[in-house]
């Protein structure tokens, strides 16, 4: 049985700074693409970070560039989301998520496995 996860959430002020984790367990997925997205209230959920098998590559959405990174230990099964310079907006759910593929993608249907989430609330 597989299961994601996540910890690190919580309440901090605005230009503060998270980090979440997401551990993998029940099955290894060092092959996979992994991503964190996020859904707040009344909006869609979106990928907010992506990261490739091997970390050889990794994709953001524009409203976290230069802000958010990504970054994975395999002999862990972890993934990791750093997030500097918090905004209000950035208040939501966090999951992550394992992906079917070995690809950058940041579409939800790419991913098979998923975290149920830990909140994240920025105040200002």
């Amino acid at each position: 049985q597989v299961q994601l996860v996540e910890s690190g959430g919580g309440m901090v002020q605005a230009g503060g700074s998270l980090r979440l984790s997401c551990v993998v367990s029940g099955r290894t997925f060092s092959s996979r693409t992994m991503a964190w997205f996020r859904q707040a209230p009344g909006k869609e959920r979106e990928c907010v970070g992506t990261i490739m098998w091997n970390a050889g590559s990794t994709a953001y959405a524009d409203s976290v560039k230069g802000r958010f990174t990504i970054s994975r230990d395999n002999a862990k099964n972890t993934v990791y989301l750093q997030m500097n310079s918090l905004k209000p907006e950035d208040t939501a759910v966090y999951c992550c998520a394992v992906g079917r593929g070995s690809y950058i993608d940041m579409r939800s249907v790419a991913y098979a496995y998923w975290g149920q989430g830990t909140e994240v609330t920025v105040s200002s």
